[in-house]
């Protein structure tokens, strides 16, 4: 997790880089989300590279100037301004770096998809993905096997769901695929999904209940937390009959365990004790 003065960075990096896409067409938009990926990889892969980069005893200029002579002819002129500014930056470590380079290459995918007004079909694809990924352990061991090259698992990936997503939700599938920095498939696409509400100013509760919520209780749930929350709160579930009744119900890292199951599980515990 980016903290301490490299948060602050990223804050400022994700400004200016919103600022310059802005009068890119969405062609252009991608191409340099794609080259940032690749950015990320490379710096992934080459550790003597990344923390000179990062290094904080270098002028940031000269920072700048190495990254330019390195990548010079291998990526675009508006990928070369992203990378230039981001290393002029300062970071606490340099994964942070490579990190933040990630996580830019996603914003602008985010960016684009916000501006053509389908931010919240990506939003329900990488949570239906989310699901099935729950209930496909297996699936999401292949998809993360390091053993595996990572062309085949980015296959594997596509031959699932390509067809069934658009392909924004793609690329973003497949960056968490190819990176090197994710902790698995499913930790990225949860903080994809956190990204996508935060710019829709909301965050997202995942719902788990035995049996399957009426459109009703969607909307009272949605406005109970919302209300306790104190800012919108929107509603995603998912079925569990082991869960036998009750409603499990994780925000962020908050958690709220009012389940059948759990309830039981304590009893015994009480009674063993």
């Amino acid at each position: 997790m980016i903290r301490g003065v490299s948060r602050a960075s990223l804050a400022t990096l994700r400004a200016e880089v919103e600022r310059a896409i802005s009068d890119l067409s969405a062609t252009d938009r991608s191409a340099l989300s794609e080259q940032l990926a690749a950015v990320g990889g490379l710096l992934t892969a080459q550790p003597r590279l990344r923390r000179a980069l990062a290094d904080p005893s270098t002028p940031p200029e000269a920072r700048a100037n190495l990254a330019t002579t390195l990548l010079q002819n291998k990526i675009g002129s508006s990928a070369m301004g992203v990378v230039q500014t981001t290393v002029r930056e300062r970071w606490s470590s340099p994964w942070d770096l490579v990190d933040s380079i990630e996580q830019i290459a996603d914003d602008i995918l985010l960016y684009d998809a916000e501006a053509a007004g389908s931010l919240g079909e990506i939003e329900d694809e990488l949570f239906r993905f989310e699901r099935i990924l729950e209930a496909e352990p297996q699936l999401t061991t292949l998809l993360d096997s390091a053993a595996q090259p990572t062309d085949r698992r980015v296959e594997l990936l596509r031959t699932l769901v390509s067809t069934k997503v658009t392909p924004t939700a793609m690329l973003l599938l497949e960056h968490a695929i190819r990176s090197g920095r994710r902790r698995g498939i499913a930790a990225a696409i949860g903080r994809l999904l956190e990204e996508a509400a935060a710019r829709q100013d909301r965050s997202i509760a995942r719902v788990t209940s035995a049996v399957p919520l009426t459109d009703a209780q969607e909307s009272r749930l949605s406005a109970v937390l919302s209300e306790y929350f104190r800012r919108r709160i929107s509603v995603r579930t998912a079925v569990e009959p082991a869960v036998r009744g009750g409603l499990m119900i994780r925000i962020g890292d908050e958690v709220i365990d009012g389940t059948v199951s759990t309830r039981l599980a304590l009893a015994r515990n009480a009674l063993a004790s």
